[in-house]
């Protein structure tokens, strides 16, 4: 099996050579963030995500077109960090469709130095299929921890690896190479990113792991979930309870 997949991986390797000289030639970063937004502007799927209405302070990590606006409470406000500078003008397309909100700002950032936002400083922070992409998913998630206030909440849609033994983690393996430059660095083999959870200072973690309805299969099975911070500031990070009871997120405002 590691044989075909060596193979086949090779082929698909074959196939997107142009692209690979592309990215040699310091040329393919620059397209694939420029046609990204369009991509995720036509195809990308709503979280689901929503809550009670209220003064909430939230941050979106990689934000993309603004496909969970619709789902935050009404009198949100909402501050957007995403390292693809080309996302802005579709963000700011999707404000007047989601009036009842407050924007206040859109950052470019990596996920992992989010050195804009102070300490403790929003309530919520939302991330959707992000952690396939970033560098240091631990980073990522102290930078997320930082920014949280004590007590705060952090809100999680990822798409992870499948079983080793199923055809779809056969086929993603495949594809990936072309998968992680066609799609501006996303890793359809990161497995387990849930582990990289429990290491954070969150003192409640309540993750399920579902087969979302997509037509793509290779971006099968996700997690989702949330986590809370620590209602007291702490220096350290110590290993959350994982609690793999599933999640019902409220569905009142989402239907």
């Amino acid at each position: 099996m590691a044989f075909t997949v060596f193979i086949l991986q090779l082929a698909v390797r074959i196939l997107s050579f142009p692209l690979y000289l592309l990215k040699f030639l310091g040329l393919w970063n620059q397209i694939s963030k420029k046609w990204f937004p369009y991509y995720m502007m036509k195809f990308s799927q709503t979280a689901g995500l929503c809550g009670p209405s209220g003064k909430l302070s939230l941050l979106e990590v990689g934000s993309g077109t603004g496909t969970n606006f619709k789902f935050y409470p009404p009198g949100c406000r909402v501050t957007c960090v995403d390292p693809n500078p080309n996302f802005e003008k579709f963000l700011f397309k999707s404000i007047p469709e989601n009036r009842h909100l407050q924007f206040e700002r859109f950052l470019v950032a990596a996920g992992e130095n989010m050195h804009q936002m102070a300490d403790s400083s929003v309530n919520v922070v939302v991330c959707t299929t992000v952690l396939c992409s970033v560098e240091n998913q631990e980073q990522m998630l102290r930078e997320v921890c930082r920014v949280l206030r004590p007590g705060g909440a952090f809100f999680f849609i990822e798409h992870v690896a499948d079983k080793h033994s199923t055809w779809n983690y056969f086929w993603q393996q495949v594809v990936e190479p072309a998968w992680y430059l066609v799609f501006d660095g996303c890793n359809l083999t990161r497995e387990k990113s849930w582990k990289a959870l429990e290491r954070p200072s969150f003192s409640k973690l309540k993750l399920q792991h579902i087969q979302p309805l997509l037509s793509c299969k290779v971006l099968h099975p996700h997690v989702y979930g949330y986590a809370v911070k620590y209602p007291t500031a702490t220096t350290d990070f110590p290993q959350a309870s994982h609690n793999p009871q599933p999640l019902h997120l409220p569905q009142s405002s989402c239907s």
